[in-house]
């Protein structure tokens, strides 16, 4: 009979502290190769900003230790309240336990408590295991294009 493994804890960031900092400086060039590393008064910032909550997801099994992050941005525009999911990453080692699809869902609900109508994200074509994951959790693929000005146009 297979270990099961703990439940992930889904929470939500206060505060830069040392623990949270550290877990961005493993996680985010997991994500992206050309993301610069944050600095604790950018990370600050980015939970400060009021229309961001970033979500983190714990592994009780493994003291605690944050081994996944996922920013939400909920905001008004004349149309509706609509939200954004960006930046979700779960740490290479923990893959395959959920801890997406968790992090996803609970962005959902959050959305949806703070009166969004509709979430978006998007996910590189190559990120096929994210696209299940999408799927999974309700997500449809809009015929749509996303055009992006800027340095970094595949950032």
């Amino acid at each position: 009979m297979a270990k099961s493994e703990s439940p992930i804890e889904i929470g939500i960031a206060d505060a830069a502290t040392p623990e949270v900092v550290e877990a961005f400086a493993r996680l985010l060039p997991q994500l992206s190769t050309s993301a610069i590393p944050l600095t604790r008064e950018a990370l600050t910032e980015i939970i400060a900003a009021p229309h961001n909550t970033v979500l983190l997801a714990r592994d009780p099994s493994a003291g605690g230790r944050i081994v996944g992050t996922l920013t939400l941005v909920v905001f008004r525009i004349p149309t509706a309240m609509r939200a954004w999911i960006e930046d979700v990453v779960v740490d290479s080692l923990a893959r395959g336990r959920g801890i997406g699809e968790a992090l996803t869902l609970a962005a959902v609900s959050l959305a949806k408590a703070r009166g969004a109508e509709t979430v978006d994200l998007t996910s590189r074509q190559s990120r096929k295991a994210a696209h299940r994951l999408y799927e999974k959790s309700g997500f449809h693929v809009r015929d749509t294009s996303v055009y992006r000005f800027g340095s970094k146009p595949d950032a």
